[in-house]
C-alpha cells in the first residue's frame, strides 16, 4: 500500500510530467504556427494577387460626352495593388480610337500589359494596327507611350500604307497619328511622298 508520502511524491511526478507534455506541445503548435506564417508571407512576396477579374468587357472611355476610344477583351485581371500597378487583358484586346471627326483606328493585339505608374501599354503576339485611311502596321510586340501618344517597338515590323507604299525592318518608334517615323534599319517602297 502506498503511504501519503508516497501518494504525494507519485502526483507531482505526473503533475511535472503532464506539465512537460503541454509545454511539448505548445512549442511544437507555436512552431507549426511560425512555420505556416513565414510560408503565408513567402507566398505573398513571390506571387501577385488580382483585386478583380473581368470577362468580356467592353469598356468605353468618354471626353466631354464623345467617345474616344473603347476596349474589348474576352478577360481583364487588375493587380492595382502590386507594387508596380498593372492591368492585364490576357485573352486577346480590341482598341478602337476615334479621332475628333470620328474616324476609326484600330489596334488588335494577343495580349496586352497596361502599366499605371509609366502609362505605358506592351501589346504582344500578332499585333496590328490599321487606320481608318488605309495604313496598316504589323509587330509582334509593341509599346505605347500614353502620355506622349506614342508607340515603338524593336521588333521586326511592316508598315503598309493605302498606295501600295511599304516600309519594313527592325525596330521603328512613330507618333499616334503616324505622321513622323523614326526608323533603326528597314527597306521598303514609297510611293507617294506629298501625303
Amino acid at each position: 500500500m502506498i503511504n501519503g508520502l508516497e501518494k504525494h511524491y507519485i502526483i507531482n511526478k505526473m503533475k511535472k510530467f503532464v506539465d512537460y507534455i503541454l509545454v511539448l506541445a505548445l512549442v511544437l503548435v507555436l512552431q507549426s504556427c511560425e512555420s505556416n506564417l513565414k510560408d503565408v508571407q513567402r507566398i505573398y512576396k513571390t506571387s501577385f494577387v488580382p483585386t478583380g477579374e473581368a470577362d468580356s468587357i467592353n469598356l468605353k472611355y468618354t471626353d466631354s460626352g464623345k467617345v474616344k476610344s473603347t476596349v474589348q477583351s474576352l478577360k481583364m485581371v487588375d493587380y492595382s495593388t502590386a507594387k508596380n500597378p498593372f492591368v492585364e487583358f490576357p485573352k486577346a484586346v480590341l482598341v478602337t480610337l476615334y479621332d475628333d471627326n470620328g474616324n476609326r483606328t484600330t489596334v488588335v493585339a494577343d495580349k496586352a500589359i497596361s502599366y499605371k505608374r509609366t502609362e505605358v501599354i506592351d501589346l504582344i503576339g500578332n499585333v496590328k494596327i490599321a487606320t481608318f485611311d488605309g495604313k496598316v502596321l504589323e509587330t509582334s510586340q509593341l509599346y505605347f507611350d500614353q502620355k506622349n501618344e506614342w508607340f515603338f517597338t524593336e521588333e521586326p515590323f511592316k508598315f503598309k500604307d493605302a498606295d501600295g507604299s511599304f516600309l519594313q525592318g527592325v525596330g521603328i518608334d512613330f507618333s499616334k497619328d503616324f505622321k513622323i517615323f523614326n526608323m533603326q534599319n528597314n527597306n521598303g517602297e514609297v510611293n507617294n511622298m506629298n501625303k
